[in-house]
């Protein structure tokens, strides 16, 4: 094993018209189930790294905490995947949406509770921050350069928060709602405030990662890939900006496009 994130495996490679033995680097998949005051809540397949910051995000982006003051403690037991969360108040036992989930690393396994909790959890953008054409180009330049373990494998989603100038989070995940929750969790655990931040992410804008910006609260996210036509209704009912095919020097601006400044454009 490499590192907990990677493993080299001895492979049969067909190429040039012949097999040849050599080896290859995949990533690590890792189920973690989060206990909430003893009682299972969820187990999520990730990658495992950064768990703690996954656990914060995931709890509070389903809505099971608002703020780091109501988690008592966390314990991470990695060699048994297992997360112990206690907070300092109890879960509505009524409220059967949180009830032993299989989250799956992969997007459709998790859309049926998805739109569950979205409308409490989801928030409409309150972001005044504006950026630049050159800024969209840059933050994506350098999630590409951060994203490294993808360059190995192909086997990662890749996600970072910033606010375009100082301040730059980068994490990367088996699942692409993991990278987000990390993300989250960091800036909740670290009381960085997110209004004004942005997001960059390296896959598609479906309905699903879109309500998760929300959820974190960010206004604007950036892509490399293409939108969904569903979140990009959801972008503009949610005050978020959506940028897409961010490439090269180019990009696409979908939604509530007055947060990219078009000032002295030619």
């Amino acid at each position: 094993m490499k590192n907990n994130m990677t493993y080299n495996q001895p492979i049969l490679k067909f190429k040039n018209n012949k097999f040849i033995d050599t080896t290859d680097c995949y990533v690590s998949e890792f189920p973690l189930t989060i206990m909430i005051n003893g009682e299972e809540f969820a187990t999520i397949i990730c990658s495992p790294n950064n768990l703690r910051e996954l656990v914060i995000g995931f709890i509070a982006s389903e809505g099971v905490i608002i703020k780091k003051d109501e988690i008592k403690q966390i314990l991470i037991d990695d060699s048994k995947g297992f997360a112990h969360v206690e907070l300092t108040k109890e879960i509505n036992p009524d409220n059967k949406k949180y009830t032993q989930r299989m989250i799956s690393s992969c997007c459709g396994k998790s859309r049926a509770f998805y739109f569950n909790n979205d409308a409490v959890t989801a928030k409409v953008s309150q972001s005044n921050l504006t950026i630049s054409p050159e800024q969209v180009i840059n933050m994506m330049d350098k999630l590409h350069t951060e994203s490294k373990i993808f360059k190995e494998t192909g086997g990662l989603h890749n996600a970072a928060i910033s606010d375009g100038h100082y301040f730059y989070e980068h994490r990367s995940d088996i699942g692409r709602h993991n990278a987000l929750d990390k993300l989250f969790g960091y800036c909740i655990e670290h009381d960085i405030p997110i209004r004004n931040k942005v997001l960059i992410f390296s896959g598609r804008i479906s309905s699903e990662i879109l309500i998760k910006a929300a959820k974190i609260g960010v206004g604007i996210i950036l892509s490399k890939s293409a939108p969904t036509s569903l979140a990009i209704n959801l972008a503009e009912d949610l005050n978020i900006t959506a940028v897409g095919f961010i490439r090269d020097d180019s990009f696409n601006v979908y939604s509530h496009s007055e947060r990219i400044n078009t000032d002295n454009q030619d």
